[in-house]
């Protein structure tokens, strides 16, 4: 594992956009997994940025994301699959057939699942992972639970996270309490994962990603046994985290 530690949000989403730039040029026909929300807005900001500025080529990559809700429609504002395309697919030249999301408006959540494992295998799997991550550890919508759960399912979101998504929302009233998501195994099986992080409200969550007990509890801490995780925080979320972590290259990016 790789910590880097940085001085900024922006900073942050900086250094996750290189290393996602780094995978598209390299590998122009990269199929790349993707997160919502907050945290990764910075990192597909400097994207379009690079593909506006100096052409980074987007026709050949293909993505998957995380997660969507279910029972939303991909109009909905609210909805993952309207994030996605407002905050980057339509600045950039990706190609709509190459674009993947959970169907939250699927009848069969189950058969979804199983479509959606089908899509990422047959596309060779994810070459790089990008994910946030809860205030209660989770990633993906990968809630802490007795067991890990594999692949593309439909969960039941924690009052916790209908809490902290509440802010997207009127009220945590609107916040649709099921989401269909990627699996752990499903995030594990990527070559290369990115897990990234800002505020002291995830510092906590931070702490038992990266050097707690690994543990279905605390989803998250499975990545510590990942073969090449890449997690990029700035200093509010490393807060908690000692100076010195065995088996963790450590970067302070000022």
């Amino acid at each position: 594992m790789r910590l880097i530690v940085t001085d900024s949000y922006e900073k942050m989403g900086m250094e996750a956009a290189n290393i996602v730039a780094g995978q598209v040029y390299l590998k122009p026909n990269s199929v790349l997994g993707l997160a919502t929300g907050s945290t990764p807005v910075s990192m597909y900001q400097r994207l379009v940025a690079v593909h506006q500025s100096v052409g980074l080529d987007f026709s050949e990559v293909t993505t998957f994301n995380l997660d969507e809700y279910i029972g939303m429609s991909p109009d909905n504002p609210q909805s993952y699959h309207y994030f996605m395309q407002e905050n980057f697919f339509r600045h950039i030249n990706i190609r709509p057939e190459n674009v993947f999301l959970p169907n939250g408006m699927a009848e069969d959540m189950v058969a979804e699942g199983e479509r959606y494992e089908q899509l990422i295998e047959s596309r060779g799997g994810i070459d790089l992972q990008v994910l946030g991550i809860g205030q209660n550890a989770h990633i993906g919508f990968n809630e802490p639970d007795l067991k890990f759960a594999a692949t593309t399912h439909k969960v039941e979101l924690d009052e916790e996270t209908i809490q902290a998504n509440s802010r997207f929302f009127k009220s945590a009233a609107e916040v649709p309490r099921y989401a269909i998501s990627m699996g752990i195994k499903t995030i594990m099986m990527a070559e290369h994962v990115i897990l990234l992080a800002n505020g002291r409200n995830k510092a906590e969550a931070v702490r038992k990603a990266v050097c707690g007990d690994v543990t279905p509890e605390a989803p998250a801490s499975i990545l510590q046994l990942h073969r090449d995780v890449v997690v990029i925080v700035d200093r509010e979320a490393a807060a908690l985290l000692p100076p010195i972590i065995r088996g963790v290259n450590i970067t302070y990016k000022e």
